[in-house]
């Protein structure tokens, strides 16, 4: 259960419902944009970065993943934390946070400088992301919540897009000298607008039965996944010595632990960190699993690819993103078909999918050799497409799925379980493909360590396609009437 407390403008008496419940909506997507456009902006920027500060390429990797594993660590705390204290409190304390944070990644002087602001960046996204979802439950009626978390999930599709135009676009325009920095500044007016607006229109909320958050938990799941991603990122750089073979069975050993105490633990005050129980749930496991193995995939290819066109087929940043467009035009053909189709035709619409990204990647790769230095990008265009098209039939389904196959009090933590393994999958698929692409790089040319690598990367799709076949065989359930 939850609670709204006054805020500004206050609740109607007859009905109960927040009477500017969907401007503050609006306000608070406004303010979560900014997380979701800088997943995928700052891929196009990488070697332009690379360039002005000198970054190695495990540097470039931890650009990357150190968001992801910050996001992934703080998100399911976060949320147990706005239950208990306010979820409108920690909204804006993640805005205030993540804009300030954005700041100093602009002014970043060297690597160093740049993935430590991008961890606290990673940190206050996580600490928005559940605000927002606890508080459309809790301001918006069974329908109405329906339509703001379609248009939720629509603006995610919508930022994945133009975060890799915006960051081609910035990075090009050199806006007054600022180069690649400009993708950091951007979301200081940002942060300014939705922190003002959030303030004034989104009420304070909190859980009856909010649960103390498992801190010691929470410290041993970071611990685990920079145990497991560490290693993956730094392993090629230090020659593979045995003490990093060590350090990720310890990660994957303090994981074990996590599960097992979590698992034994009688409900009480305390909010767990995983859901282990949802584990049991045939359909939330091998969703999971997809999850982590799309994430891993598409964060993989994409930072070899942005990386191979313009450092090797020397596009400037503006065109290397309006090439990767391609991938969000499949993906937009699809979206209103995907969920209809998924409930005539079952998982076989999400195994379609995952074959078509995996497809889409061999066509790219195949199109990589037909790509002279300079010239037109056409060749690459068609694979984008299709493996966009994938995407949809694969992703927006699997919502669905996972959510419907678990208790319905459950969904909020099934949702933030589901998340953080997005962000797993994303940190341990740049690690991956990282060390394959720039490992064949020392004694090849770029477009050979791209055409080598995007085998790998179109294998965690294929992955995909397995797992859905663990998913009921309607996959999705119609609506209700």
């Amino acid at each position: 259960m939850t609670t709204i407390a006054p805020a500004g403008p206050g609740r109607t008496a007859a009905s109960g419902r927040y009477p500017h419940r969907w401007l503050a909506a609006v306000a608070m997507m406004i303010a979560v944009l900014m997380d979701m456009i800088d997943v995928t902006i700052v891929n196009v920027a990488l070697p332009t970065i690379r360039r002005d500060l000198g970054a190695s390429a495990t540097q470039l990797e931890w650009m990357v993943s150190a968001y992801m594993l910050a996001f992934a660590a703080a998100l399911i705390t976060a949320g147990s934390v706005g239950d208990l204290l306010g979820r409108k409190r920690l909204f804006l304390a993640g805005i205030a946070v993540f804009g300030a944070a954005s700041l100093c990644a602009g002014l970043a002087q060297t690597p160093g400088q740049l993935i430590a602001a991008r961890v606290v960046q990673g940190a206050a996204a996580a600490v928005m992301t559940p605000q927002l979802l606890a508080t459309f439950r809790a301001i918006f009626s069974d329908k109405e919540r329906g339509q703001a978390f379609g248009l939720y999930g629509a603006i995610l599709g919508f930022a994945a897009a133009i975060g890799l135009l915006l960051g081609g676009v910035l990075t090009s325009a050199n806006l007054f000298g600022w180069n690649w920095r400009s993708v950091f500044f951007i979301n200081i007016p940002v942060a300014l607008i939705s922190l003002v607006a959030s303030a004034r229109l989104v009420p304070e909320t909190r859980g009856r039965s909010a649960r103390r958050p498992d801190i010691a938990g929470a410290v041993l799941l970071t611990a685990a996944l920079v145990a497991i991603v560490y290693p993956l990122l730094e392993g090629r750089s230090l020659g593979w010595p045995a003490w990093i073979w060590l350090l990720l069975c310890g990660g994957v050993v303090a994981l074990g632990v996590l599960v097992f105490v979590e698992e034994r633990r009688q409900r009480g005050r305390i909010a767990p960190v995983l859901r282990t129980r949802l584990f049991r749930v045939p359909a939330f496991a091998a969703g999971l699993g997809m999850q982590l193995a799309f994430a891993a995939g598409l964060q993989g290819f994409f930072l070899i690819f942005t990386i191979w066109v313009q450092a090797g087929q020397h596009f400037s940043p503006l065109r290397a993103g309006l090439t990767a467009i391609a991938f969000s035009a499949g993906s937009f053909i699809l979206a209103p078909v995907a969920v209809p189709m998924a409930q005539r035709y079952g998982r076989l619409v999400l195994v379609a999918g995952a074959v078509l990204m995996a497809a889409g990647v061999a066509a790219v790769d195949v199109g990589a050799h037909h790509i002279g230095t300079g010239t037109s990008p056409w060749p690459l265009v068609p694979g984008l497409v299709v493996a966009g098209a994938g995407l949809a039939l694969l992703v927006i389904p699997l919502v669905n799925v996972v959510l419907a196959a678990v208790p319905a009090e459950a969904a909020g933590g099934a949702s933030g379980v589901f998340t953080t393994a997005q962000q797993v999958g994303g940190a341990i698929g740049i690690a991956a493909a990282g060390t394959v692409f720039f490992g064949y790089l020392g004694t090849h040319s770029l477009v050979a360590a791209f055409t080598y690598t995007a085998p790998f990367t179109a294998a965690w799709f294929l992955a995909c396609a397995v797992l859905s076949f663990l998913l009921p065989r309607t996959a999705v359930a119609g609506e209700p009437g």
